[in-house]
């Protein structure tokens, strides 16, 4: 049943103005409309966002194109004959361009979000403040409000190297109309990975270059090595540990110049993709105009999503707290309630489910195993997708499911697995997190057989089996 706090009504709760149409934008626009206030979104471009417009949307459009041309390479394994597909390139990204279209032309977003009575800038280019509760956008109009939530999502980071300037970044990908024969990727992290994981399926043949010491740095440290792992079998050139030091033009090609330890060394490539970092992007903002506060590359705010002026908000990528579409539309609708209700609500996520889309995928929730032996005492194991009939079956064995369990509490610390369909078992292990289970209670789940989800169980059920043995499932 809603709280009477949270019931709108004819009389409005004052004025919110929304920067930025993407997923944030969007949620904290619908909240705040709810929540009884008259709202305005100014948008650049059009509404969806980054999200659906050129990241993990068409992302996912181009990913299953490569995975059913990987999938073509397994036939004579299931006694199938045919050829592996060619790849047309440019209706690869076209189709891909289809589906970032989907949430305007299909779903008629603007419309949606209209309908609800928000009044909708969109298509007018960056807004800029005047004053702390004060915008204006291109065309000289100006927009007020009592309360101000930017969600204006981040943009690709450059680096500070000769040559920075012929590289591409995430946006060219969908003006690309050929596959480069050679693609480095600087950047191993989840969407250097992903771009790196596409292209290597689609043919091209492909550099990774991370400065860490592995890919996907924030990863548990054996999906790190396990990924680079299946990244080498298919042959890709993955080099960690190693920076990136200029790019420059050789005779048709470009080269590009790195250093590993003390040695220095370098590469030609048809192309080269900087994939280090998402800053957010304030470009044009001129958040001085009204006392706002950088972190860093963010952002600064608080556990509120305040910033240093308490009239402004931030939810989403723009703040770095938790940047995952998932996480911006949650940081929306508590930014929502604090601008409307001038409440104190704390964002406080317990249970993150992250996944990607590399070839095998992965994905995480909770702690790493690194970060749970820092503060508990726990129980740690692996089901290698050798012992789990769904992988055997699908010819797919190169995975594992590692659960972390609290000895104490017997709660479930972390889950992260590599492998087919890991972003959805993730889920899985999201919700026994959220919903406080014990590691007994995930054992007793009668989960569909043959699955990849099944992996979850049979791990509790193994803990649960050192437990009994140990005479602690009957302490406490």
């Amino acid at each position: 049943m809603a709280r009477d706090e949270d019931r709108g009504g004819s009389k409005s709760r004052g004025k919110v103005i929304v920067v930025g149409g993407g997923p944030a934008g969007v949620q904290a626009a619908l909240r705040a409309s709810e929540l009884g206030a008259e709202v305005t979104i100014l948008e650049s471009e059009r509404l969806g966002g980054t999200a659906f417009n050129e990241g993990p949307a068409p992302v996912r459009a181009l990913a299953r194109a490569a995975r059913l041309r990987s999938d073509a390479t397994m036939f004579s394994e299931f006694g199938l004959e045919g050829e592996v597909p060619d790849v047309d390139f440019a209706r690869a990204i076209d189709h891909a361009n289809r589906v970032a279209a989907y949430a305007n032309e299909v779903w008629h977003l603007t419309d949606l979000v209209k309908e609800q009575g928000i009044e909708v800038i969109d298509e007018v280019g960056p807004a800029r403040f005047v004053d702390r509760t004060t915008l204006e956008i291109g065309d000289g109009r100006r927009f007020s409000g009592d309360r101000i939530i930017l969600a204006v999502g981040g943009k690709p980071r450059k680096l500070s190297i000769p040559g920075s300037d012929l590289a591409l970044s995430f946006h060219d990908l969908w003006d690309m109309k050929e596959l480069p024969g050679r693609v480095t990727v600087v950047g191993g992290s989840a969407t250097g990975c992903q771009l790196a994981s596409i292209l290597i399926d689609f043919g091209a043949q492909v550099d990774v270059i991370e400065f860490a010491d592995r890919l996907t740095p924030p990863s548990d440290a054996d999906i790190s090595r396990r990924l680079k792992a299946a990244f080498e079998k298919r042959g890709m050139n993955v080099l960690t540990g190693t920076g990136c030091d200029s790019i420059e033009r050789k005779d048709g090609r470009l080269k590009v110049s790195f250093t590993h330890g003390e040695e220095t060394s370098s590469l030609e490539t048809d192309a080269v993709f900087l994939m280090v970092g998402w800053p957010a992007d304030v470009s044009g903002l001129d958040l001085g105009a009204a006392g706002v506060e950088m972190d860093g590359p963010f952002i600064k705010v608080d556990e509120c999503l305040r910033t240093t002026v308490p009239e402004i908000l931030v939810a989403g990528d723009a703040n770095g707290v938790s940047m995952f579409v998932q996480s911006a539309a949650h940081q929306a609708r508590v930014a929502a309630r604090n601008a409307v209700l001038e409440s104190q609500d704390v964002y406080d996520p317990q249970a993150i489910a992250t996944g990607s889309f590399t070839e095998p995928e992965y994905g995480s929730v909770g702690m790493t195993e690194a970060q749970a032996l820092e503060r508990h005492d726990c129980y740690i194991e692996v089901i290698d997708y050798t012992a789990l009939p769904r992988a055997v079956m699908d010819a797919r064995t190169d995975g594992f499911c590692k659960i972390i369990v609290d000895k104490e509490s017997r709660k479930l610390l972390g889950a992260h697995v590599l492998g087919s369909y890991s972003a959805e078992v993730i889920q899985v292990a999201a919700t026994c997190i959220a919903a406080d289970m014990t590691v007994q209670d995930i054992a007793e789940l009668e989960l569909a057989f043959p699955t990849f989800t099944e992996a979850l169980g049979m791990a509790a059920q193994r803990i649960s089996r050192k437990m009994r043995m140990n005479g602690a499932e009957d302490r406490g």
